[in-house]
């Protein structure tokens, strides 16, 4: 059962009640969007929440105050962290944000007019370690569609390897897979895991090299080419490796140029490959 005691501690009154009023034990996300009825997401249906007064449209001084609890009204910690989309709180929950971004030479450097935010509920999810380490003998590539749960067979491989004896680097750039908050991971990936948090692929690979000596390295999410080129260094090193990718399997990986050009570097000896009923199974490299 998730602890949503953080998330209270940040929401209006009247939706804090709605929430507790309804023990929300399937709660995984809550909607704010200015101009309109919350919203709250449970097994995959987004329904209204209903509010104990009735009514309850959004308004702009709602979402303020909530981002204001969350940044513990640190207008620096705000800009720092909404200028990524999201900001993190206790418990691992995570607050994504909509509105206007403000652009500097190519880049976001603050959010402003956030018109909308959802509230990720995060849960614990432990897997048996046995049939993961079963699987994790060589550096191993985890793939599925979206929302397959990719992200959370992820940290139950690390936490697996972990519990066994290796020490795992995690590279945490956009603060998911260990939901740091104030550099302090809020899920456990085990005894002997080392986090990395917001640098990104290249950057935190190469800390983790050079400072941690870790047995493997995680990353989530290989989006770009650079990412395959600091993947690469782990190899030279002798580090293993954990990734995850989008696809349906090895043969929708060879029909994308990213993920063929992954392919053919042989950086991974083993897919671990998710269907969209969050059932796993295992594919060769050839």
């Amino acid at each position: 059962m998730p602890n949503l005691q953080p998330i209270y501690e940040i929401l209006p009154p009247a939706y804090r009640r709605a929430l507790e009023l309804a023990g929300d034990t399937a709660l995984e996300e809550l909607r704010l969007r200015i101009g309109h009825v919350p919203t709250a997401v449970r097994r995959g249906n987004e329904e209204l929440l209903p509010l104990p007064s009735g009514g309850g449209l959004v308004t702009a001084d709602d979402l303020s105050q909530m981002l204001l609890a969350a940044t513990r009204q640190s207008c620096y910690a705000a800009n720092e962290t909404l200028k990524e989309g999201f900001v993190t709180i206790a418990g691992g929950h995570r607050i994504g944000v909509c509105g206007t971004a403000v652009v500097q030479d190519g880049r976001v450097i603050s959010m402003k007019e956030v018109s909308s935010v959802a509230v990720r509920v995060a849960r614990q999810v432990t897997f048996a370690p046995q049939p993961l380490l079963d699987v994790l003998r060589g550096s191993t590539l985890i793939v599925g569609p979206p929302g397959c749960g990719k992200t959370t067979l992820l940290r139950g491989c690390i936490a697996a390897l972990s519990g066994a004896g290796a020490r795992v680097g995690v590279v945490d750039e956009r603060g998911e897979l260990a939901a740091c908050v104030r550099g302090i991971p809020q899920l456990e990936l085990g005894p002997r895991t080392d986090v990395v948090c917001a640098l990104g692929k290249q950057a935190g690979i190469l800390l983790l090299l050079r400072a941690m000596n870790v047995h493997w390295i995680a990353v989530d999410e290989i989006t770009a080419p650079a990412d395959l080129e600091a993947m690469q260094n782990c190899s030279y090193c002798g580090v293993k490796l954990l990734a995850t990718a989008h696809a349906s399997g090895s043969e929708e990986l060879m029909k994308r140029p990213l993920y063929k050009r992954l392919m053919e570097m042989r950086l991974f000896t083993r897919l671990l490959v998710l269907t969209a009923d969050k059932r796993w199974h295992t594919e060769g490299v050839e």
